[in-house]
Order: structure tokens, then C-alpha cells, then sequence
């Protein structure tokens, strides 16, 4: 008798991920097996990223909570609203994009935000944030005048929540007493920690349904006694949850409130959640306490636990960074701003839960006694900084284009009305590629150029930027902001020193007499290859840099009117910004009347343009070389033929330019034709 052959591979154990195509595939499995299905998604999550870049961080802290939900609710029927949406890959590897991840924030992929159009998993879009428990609120309201009985889930974060949009949906939800399920998803601030079995029982227990019900006719007969024994019997009531639950904050704005919940322990995450999914009751708010990048060693020990990353080696977690010799633009404001807080001890440096994304992270090293981070609370920051302002200090608020919208209330009233020195500093102008129109500073130049008394600057490259952020400093009668993009600079020498500028004036870049393009901002570069281009076709142009969208440089405006057949401005923003209100000018000075001028403005177009590379981005738009190329062509007509630009010819253009351009121009002052204006 021969004894059995050993086997000497293990078996191989299958995918319990491969298995779940859409969250309905996800509730046939045990519960003992959901460790696995998360265990598995941290591990796609982690491979997709990779490929694509993206915030990791958040995601990887979510994942067991992410399970959870979509096993105890019934998604899509249930609504479940992710608030800002960097958490929110794992939820798109459940709900059917499994296979698409790896397109992540990349050209005609996947979102790197929920977005409603994409899925219908995706009930609301989000990208900025704190805006989960009013759109939940709305959709509970909707549900109770239709009739209908589904859950409304809304999860926040602990940063999220110190925005006073989201204190105004959980009084006004608290006020209206709707049924909501609010999760607070914690991974930084210490609001109640747990404290180990007790803890996590008496979670349990306060969140059963005979607990939660029998606090609501605790409630009721509070209401039923005598005033003085009512007034009594709610202090004593209000005491007792407080020192168990930690809860009073949110029960004062009229929550149910149950924590602290293990975000990455579900064999007690289901059970919670369960009970507040069958609670009879108002609002509730689940405290889940999560770690940010939890699963992944680099991300647990990274500073900032991988909140945003590019494409990374998953083995050792390095970031593949593109080299690069021009510096970023954040960094070059950041260094500058310190040069200028060197000299003037009145330089004050204001952000809303952004220091390193705006730079000031380098200004709080230096000078940590006037950096102030006041979380994400952009309306708060501008006003505190006006309140610096009639004090007689120079905030810098260094807020991203996009984020300062939150503001624009307070930016007329509290600001531009009391002509206060406010500097506004607006990182990610334009374009932003990866992260697409929720975060694209399309809007800036038109609803600030529209205030009386702004000065506004746009850098067209990283020496620019230097000198603006000293002309910034120096102004102090009136408010001020400063535009300029994300990413690298264009590469050229870098002044030691910023020297502010004349106000209102712009430069003379390239001299010609057929057309003049007028530039506002890092369209320049795409300007000068633009020129090289109709150069080769017999078309003479002059390229200007405004420098000021406001005020306008009208000298110079007039001079290329005059002396040129076509005059076209371009600028990284929308409808109503820089161009109409050249336009506007020229129409005023009668200089549109003049036989044979024409003038055109490039400007983003009226749409929203979906995430990709930034060049991509502006070629869709129109707004790179080759456009500038056949705009031109477009507006003189038949009697010039519009070239065809190969890729390698506009390559070889972008080099000619960068050798032939001066390092640094002067910094003041405009010349056309040679001659000082």
C-alpha cells in the first residue's frame, strides 16, 4: 500500500471581494467573513492608489466602517452621503466601479469625489466639506413628505464637523426632531475616548432600542412634571448622560448621541449600527473613532498619514514625485512671505485647515506666534482677519480660489465695504487636473473684480510671484489678492529680494505690430509659444503680461488698440473676469469703433470641465499655444491659412521660448515698441 502524496501547495483561498459586484452581493455574506471582505478592500484600495494617486489616507480609515455601512443599510434605497468624498474609494470598489478604479482622477475615469452623475450609490456630490447633514437633512424632509421610510445616513469627520455649516444643519435637524443617522467619523480629535469593554458595552447599550426608547419617555415625562421638579429632573438626567456618554454637545442640539464606537472593530460596529438603523426616534449621531491610513505602515506613520499621495511604490510606500527644477508655487509663497514677515513684524498668516497645502506650513516654522489655522472655517478666517486689519496688522489669508466662495459674504461686507488691507492669497487659480471642477479656480477674477477698490494680481511665473507678494505687503489702504496656480513654476531665475510693483501696471513681454495678446497670469508661457508659431506664418505679435486684473493698466490697453489689428486677452477664468472688463473699457473709450481693430477675449468656457492633466484641461478649454493659434486665425479671417501643429512642433517651440525669454523682466513699468509707457 503506497502512502498518499503529500500535498505540497495550499490551496488557494477565493476572493470574497471578487464575489461582490454591488452591496446587495455584500449582504449574503456571513458576518464572521466581513474581516476578510475588509481586509481585501484595504488591499485593492491600497493597489489602486498606487496606480493613480489620490487621497489614501482617509480611505484606508474608513474601510471597516465603509462594510459596515453598506452591510447593515439597504444602498442605494438607503441614501448614505460621504461628506467632502476623500474617503470615499472603498464605497466606489463596493457600489459596482471595482473595475474602473485604477481610472481614479485620471482623463474620462473615475471621480476622486462622489459625484451623483457617476453612480446612483453616489446620492449627493461632495468635495468641499461640511455639507453631509444639510443635504441629508433635506433628503430625510423629502422622504417624510413623500411618504417613504428609507434611511438617511450622513458620515462626517471630525475636521469637517468644526465647520459652522454643519452646526447649522444638526440645530436645525435637532429643531425639527427628523429621523437622521449622523456618523462622525474621528481620527484626530480626542472628543471621548474609549475606555477599553466598558466602553464598548456601554456603546452597545446606548444604542438599543429599549435604551433609546425608554430615554424618549424619560423625555416625555420630564414634560409632564411640575416646572421646578421638570427643571430638576432634566439637569439630573442631562448629568448622568453627560458623564456616560461624553454626548452633551450634541445632545444640547438635539441628537440621540451614541459613542465612542471602534471604527475598525466590527464585530461592534454591526450591532450599533443595526440598532440606530431600527430606532423609532429623532436624529442620531454614531462617534466612530478611526485611524487615518490604518493598515498600511507608511501611512500610519506619515505625519499627514498619506492624506493626499501621487503614484507610489505599494512594497515601500516612496512617492514617485516628477522631477522637476522650478520650484512649486505654494512653496516659492510660502519663502516669500517669510522674507517680507522678516521685515514687517505686523505680517499676520491665516489658514483654514490648509497650512500645508497654501504654504503658510513653512511660515509657521518661522514665525509660529503669527500663523494661525482656524480649521475649516473660511467665512470665520476672513472676518478675524479683518478684524487684524482695522488693528493695524497686514493678514496674508492664503485660502485656495475654490474654498474662498464659502466666504464671498463676508469677503463684500466685513472686508471690500470697509476698504480694510486684507490680502487674500489665492492658491490653485485655474485649472487644477486631478481634482477637477469642485476644486478648479474658475470664479475668482469675476466675483472679486466685480468689488470696488480690490487690487488683483495673477502671477505669471514663480519670480512674479515674489515680487506680488511683496507689492501685497505694501499695500495698506485697501484690500488685495493674489492668484496663481497649482504645481510647478515655468523655471526661471529667481529674484533674492521681492520688489513691489507699480500699481496697475503691466510689461511689454514681445514686441510686434499685427496682434497683440494680452495675458493675465501663467497663460503667458502658452502666449509666447503662441507667438512663435504665427511668427512662422508671417504674423507679427506683441505679447503682454497685465499683471493687474484690477486695476487695469489702461495706458498700456489703449497703445496695443492703437497699434495693432487684433487684440486678444487671455485669462484662467470665467465669464465676467478680466476680459470683460478690458472689453468693457475699450467699448467706453470708443477704441471698439476704429475701423478695422477687433478684440476678443479667451476665457474658460461655460461649462465644467471634468478632472484630468492640467494641460489636457486647457487644451480642451482652448486656452493652450494651438488655441491661442487658431483663435487668431479664426478672427482674421481666409487671407491667412491655419497651420497644423504637431505635438513635437509645439515641444520644440516651448524650448525656443525658454531660451529666448529674459530671465527676469523688469519689475516695473510697461514698454511697447521700445519705448517706456
Amino acid at each position: 500500500m503506497t502512502a498518499p502524496r503529500e500535498v505540497s501547495e495550499a490551496k488557494s483561498i477565493p476572493s470574497l471581494l471578487d464575489s461582490i459586484e454591488k452591496p446587495a452581493d455584500l449582504r449574503q455574506i456571513n458576518a464572521e467573513d466581513l474581516q476578510r471582505v475588509a481586509d481585501e478592500l484595504r488591499a485593492e484600495t491600497i493597489n489602486a492608489v498606487a496606480v493613480t494617486g489620490g487621497h489614501l489616507g482617509a480611505s484606508l480609515g474608513v474601510i471597516e466602517l465603509t462594510v459596515a455601512l453598506h452591510y447593515v443599510f439597504d444602498t442605494p434605497s438607503d441614501k448614505l452621503i460621504w461628506d467632502v468624498g476623500h474617503q470615499a474609494y472603498p464605497h466606489k470598489i463596493l457600489t459596482g466601479r471595482r473595475d474602473r478604479i485604477r481610472t481614479l482622477r485620471s482623463g474620462g475615469g473615475l471621480s476622486g469625489f462622489t459625484k451623483r452623475a457617476e453612480s446612483e450609490y453616489d446620492c449627493f456630490g461632495a468635495a468641499h466639506s461640511s455639507t453631509s447633514i444639510s443635504a441629508g437633512l433635506g433628503m430625510a424632509v423629502a422622504r417624510d413628505l413623500s411618504g417613504g421610510g428609507e434611511n438617511v445616513v450622513c458620515v462626517i469627520g471630525d475636521g469637517a464637523i468644526s465647520a459652522g455649516m454643519a452646526y447649522e444643519a444638526m440645530n436645525n435637524a435637532g429643531a425639527m426632531n427628523r429621523r437622521l443617522i449622523v456618523i462622525l467619523n474621528d481620527n484626530e480629535m480626542s472628543i471621548a475616548p474609549p475606555v477599553g469593554a466598558m466602553s464598548n458595552y456601554l456603546t452597545r447599550l446606548l444604542s438599543s432600542p429599549m435604551y433609546l426608547s425608554l430615554r424618549d419617555v424619560g423625555k416625555q415625562f420630564a414634560n409632564c412634571l411640575p416646572d421646578f421638579l421638570k427643571e430638576k429632573a432634566t439637569k439630573a438626567e442631562e448629568l448622568a448622560r453627560g458623564f456616560v456618554t461624553g454626548g452633551t454637545l450634541f445632545e444640547e442640539l438635539g441628537f440621540y448621541y451614541v459613542g465612542v464606537v471602534d471604527g475598525h472593530d466590527l464585530k461592534q460596529l454591526i450591532p450599533v449600527l443595526q440598532n440606530v438603523r431600527d430606532a423609532d426616534v429623532g436624529p442620531i449621531l454614531v462617534h466612530v473613532r478611526t485611524q487615518k491610513g490604518k493598515g498600511y505602515a507608511p501611512a500610519e506613520a506619515s505625519q499627514d498619514k498619506y492624506h493626499g499621495v501621487v503614484k507610489f511604490d505599494v512594497s515601500t510606500g516612496k512617492q514617485h514625485k516628477a522631477a522637476s527644477n522650478a520650484p512649486a508655487y505654494t512653496k516659492v509663497f510660502g519663502q516669500s512671505l517669510v522674507k517680507e514677515a522678516e521685515k514687517d513684524d505686523r505680517i499676520i498668516a491665516i489658514t483654514a485647515a490648509m497650512p500645508g497645502g497654501t504654504g503658510l506650513d513653512i511660515f509657521g516654522k518661522a514665525f509660529p506666534d503669527r500663523t494661525f489655522d482656524v480649521g475649516i472655517a473660511e467665512q470665520h478666517a476672513v472676518t478675524f482677519a479683518a478684524g487684524l486689519a482695522t488693528q493695524g496688522y497686514k493678514p496674508f489669508v492664503a485660502i485656495y480660489s475654490t474654498f474662498l466662495q464659502r466666504a464671498y459674504d463676508q469677503v463684500v461686507h466685513d472686508v471690500a465695504i470697509q476698504r480694510l488691507p486684507v490680502r487674500f492669497i489665492l492658491d490653485r487659480a485655474g485649472l487644477v487636473g486631478a481634482d477637477g471642477p469642485t476644486h478648479a479656480g474658475s470664479f475668482d477674477l469675476a466675483y472679486l473684480g466685480c468689488l470696488p477698490g480690490f487690487v488683483i494680481m495673477a502671477a505669471a511665473d514663480e519670480a512674479d510671484l515674489v515680487h506680488m507678494v511683496a507689492t501685497a505687503a505694501a499695500i495698506d489702504d485697501r484690500p488685495s489678492a493674489l492668484r496663481y496656480p497649482r504645481g510647478d513654476g515655468v523655471g526661471v531665475d529667481m529674484p533674492a529680494q521681492g520688489v513691489p510693483l507699480t500699481i496697475g501696471r503691466g510689461r511689454v513681454v514681445r514686441e510686434g505690430s499685427t496682434v497683440a495678446l494680452l495675458s493675465l497670469g501663467t497663460r503667458l508661457a502658452e502666449c509666447l509659444k503662441a507667438a512663435e508659431t504665427l511668427a512662422t506664418h508671417g504674423i507679427s505679435t506683441t505679447v503682454a503680461d497685465a499683471r493687474f486684473a484690477k486695476p487695469l493698466d489702461t495706458h498700456l490697453i489703449l497703445d496695443l488698440a492703437r497699434n495693432h489689428e487684433l487684440l486678444i486677452t487671455i485669462e484662467e477664468g470665467a465669464i465676467g473676469g478680466f476680459g470683460a472688463h478690458v472689453l468693457n473699457f475699450l467699448a467706453d473709450q470708443g477704441a471698439l469703433d476704429k475701423t478695422g481693430f477687433k478684440a476678443r477675449s479667451m476665457i474658460l468656457p461655460d461649462r465644467f470641465i471634468d478632472h484630468d492633466t492640467p494641460p489636457a484641461m486647457y487644451a480642451r478649454a482652448g486656452l493652450d499655444a494651438t488655441g491661442i493659434v487658431a483663435k487668431v486665425f479664426d478672427v482674421l479671417g481666409s487671407s491667412f491659412e491655419a497651420p497644423e501643429l504637431r505635438p513635437t512642433e509645439i515641444a520644440e517651440l516651448a524650448e525656443r521660448v525658454r531660451q529666448r525669454r529674459p530671465a527676469n523682466s523688469e519689475a516695473n513699468g510697461t514698454r511697447l515698441n521700445g519705448v517706456a509707457l
